[in-house]
């Protein structure tokens, strides 16, 4: 699809790969990027046009998608970690993953079906993770959110090809972001994720896998379960 003209929506626009998302668009001559983002008062974002949505809520969800009915390309960033260890704590952390990851990404997408329907089709573009795929030890509601979110959007692709919407998912290891702060571990930058994802869409490609620690765990997933868990 084209992204040059091209409205675009992006949610958690704010820092981290939101916000690589939101210039990377810009970047590829859209015409528009509408910045998703929980305090518009206070956002500062060159050339883009901030737009309340707490994607939790759905009252902001429906009113941004009355707003942002210009739309053709919509992409569901916003995510949160912060649940338990799996053998201790309160789920509060990981329910409010769900909410977010899971029914956030939801809540969006449905607004917006109808409005990428109306501009041709468009595309739906889902920030997913490779612990979409694979169990986390040291986060493992999140993988569990991220799980249920790549489900989601396989459902989504099912549904919206009638309508010629692209679903694309996005899934990455970690990246260099406030997200994976804590984390030491090798990270990759979220300007690599962005421009990865402006390349399948304007390949109309349905999946992007950001670097090779995903490209690895995507191959293993037709191996053994014992092959896929031995260094974890």
């Amino acid at each position: 699809m084209d992204i040059k003209g091209s409205v675009a929506l992006v949610t958690g626009a704010n820092r981290g790969i939101g916000s690589a998302f939101a210039q990377a668009l810009l970047a590829h001559g859209a015409a528009k990027v509408y910045a998703g983002v929980r305090e518009p008062d206070t956002f500062r974002g060159p050339g883009l046009v901030p737009l309340r949505l707490d994607v939790t809520d759905e009252e902001q969800v429906t009113a941004a998608a009355r707003a942002a009915d210009d739309v053709s390309i919509v992409i569901n960033n916003a995510g949160v970690t912060g649940g338990p260890s799996l053998l201790e704590g309160a789920f509060d952390g990981a329910r409010r993953e769900m909410e977010v990851n899971y029914f956030g990404t939801w809540a969006v997408s449905r607004a917006f079906a109808p409005v990428l329907a109306a501009h041709g089709g468009g595309a739906l573009v889902n920030m997913l993770s490779v612990a979409s795929w694979v169990a986390n030890r040291r986060f493992p509601s999140y993988a569990a959110s991220k799980s249920a979110q790549w489900s989601l959007t396989n459902a989504f692709r099912l549904v919206l090809r009638e309508q010629g919407t692209l679903v694309v998912g996005v899934h990455a290891g970690y990246v260099d972001t406030d997200l994976a702060a804590d984390v030491d571990s090798p990270k990759i930058l979220a300007s690599e994720v962005a421009d990865k994802t402006m390349t399948a869409l304007l390949h109309d490609e349905p999946e992007v896998l950001v670097d090779e620690a995903t490209r690895n765990v995507r191959a293993a997933l037709s191996g053994e379960l014992e092959a896929l868990y031995a260094n974890r």
